[in-house]
């Protein structure tokens, strides 16, 4: 395939592909439009990436960013591996991808599927350009505080509202009871809503009645499998997507709904707390279905700007309140669209975040990159 393939009117500006030998280090960093700043974008490691999906996830990024008003542009990095490797295996490839693109100034390294604020320590020891680090030397700890659940359950309420229905009450299944669909679920139990049904890479459980989420949790923090839950019914991995449910949270890797199985779905209301969980065709059997799909970089915002704001010296306390007021805003707006000009809800936020994108660009007198210092 050319490389070339991919290119559109905003990006992406940079694919490189990074190798090391010495410690089996392959990786790709796709930079895809800085016009409103330096990219931010996770490091996932992964056994199956593919310069594909680290475009697509780059592009979402971009789109996040801007959607979220950010002063940062969107990009993604992935290292092939098994996100499980020990301890000193990981470091090595987080400091010599770190260190090999020291000199792109254009992308700070923020976690992902398979790194964490260790991991984000040190790059910053490394090349001095990350976020999300751990709080000893400055950092906002995204997963302690939830802020990527805290951005879902905004998004959840919001649309809701919309529905005329409240989340007291309401049925959930999250696909993916990682550090996003723990702290998702918690915070919608907490407001009322009824988790009956989660699952990882082992399997899946589901109770009716409702499971007892700090009691899930902290099985889950043990390093079990949720399918060992005790209060519950035990299923196959992929079984969650056949669950009735009024809302469905896919948390975990992406296009795990595509146009096979997407008639298996049972609900009202998606909202994504993964990134490209769902691939297009899919979105739009479900818009036919009357099903409200609130998209992965609208709903899934509040780690990147609880990491923007860290980056830039914010307070935990600030990060979670601007969380709440810009999700929220966006998702009011993204819906408001959709209703208004009979689009998808994807295509509603695409139209809002790209004209933030042309205006940025509008500025510059080369679309994707400027010849001033530094990152820009």
């Amino acid at each position: 395939m050319d490389l070339f393939d991919y290119a559109d009117e905003f990006g992406p500006a940079k694919i490189i592909h990074i190798y090391e030998p010495a410690v089996g280090l392959r990786g790709i960093l796709v930079v895809d439009n800085v016009a409103m700043g330096p990219s931010i974008g996770g490091v996932r490691i992964a056994p199956d990436v593919s310069v594909e999906e680290c475009f697509r996830l780059a592009r979402a990024m971009t789109f996040k960013n801007a959607a979220a008003g950010l002063a940062h542009g969107g990009g993604k990095m992935v290292i092939y591996g098994d996100p499980k490797m020990p301890k000193e295996q990981k470091q090595q490839l987080m400091r010599a991808a770190a260190a090999s693109l020291r000199n792109e100034t254009d992308y700070i390294f923020g976690p992902d599927m398979g790194t964490n604020e260790e991991c984000m320590a040190w790059v910053r020891d490394e090349n001095g350009r990350s976020v999300g680090l751990p709080r000893e030397i400055g950092g906002i700890p995204l997963d302690e505080i939830g802020a990527t659940g805290w951005g879902v359950l905004h998004a959840t309420e919001v649309a809701l509202h919309q529905q005329n229905r409240s989340l007291t009450g309401a049925t959930v299944a999250i696909q993916g009871f990682g550090s996003v669909g723990k702290n998702a679920a918690r915070f919608l139990a907490e407001r009322g809503a009824k988790i009956i049904a989660a699952n990882d890479s082992r399997g899946t459980i589901y109770n009716p009645k409702g499971l007892n989420m700090p009691a899930l949790i902290k099985l889950k923090d043990e390093g079990r499998s949720v399918a060992e839950f005790p209060d519950g019914k035990a299923l196959d991995r992929d079984e969650i997507i056949d669950i009735e449910c009024d809302i469905w949270i896919p948390a975990a890797r992406p296009d795990v709904i595509n146009e096979d199985n997407v008639h298996r779905l049972k609900t009202r209301l998606i909202v994504q707390g993964a990134n490209i969980p769902i691939t297009r065709g899919a979105e739009k059997i479900l818009f036919a279905q009357g099903v409200v799909c609130i998209p992965d970089f609208i709903a899934n915002a509040g780690g990147v700007i609880c990491a923007a704001m860290e980056y830039h010296g914010a307070t935990a306390s600030s990060a979670s309140q601007a969380i709440e007021e810009k999700i929220s805003h966006n998702t009011e707006k993204v819906l408001e669209i959709s209703r208004q000009k009979n689009i998808q809800p994807r295509e509603a936020a695409i139209e809002l975040a790209s004209e933030r994108i042309k205006k940025a660009m509008s500025f510059r007198r080369w679309s994707l990159f400027s010849s001033a210092p530094d990152f820009i």
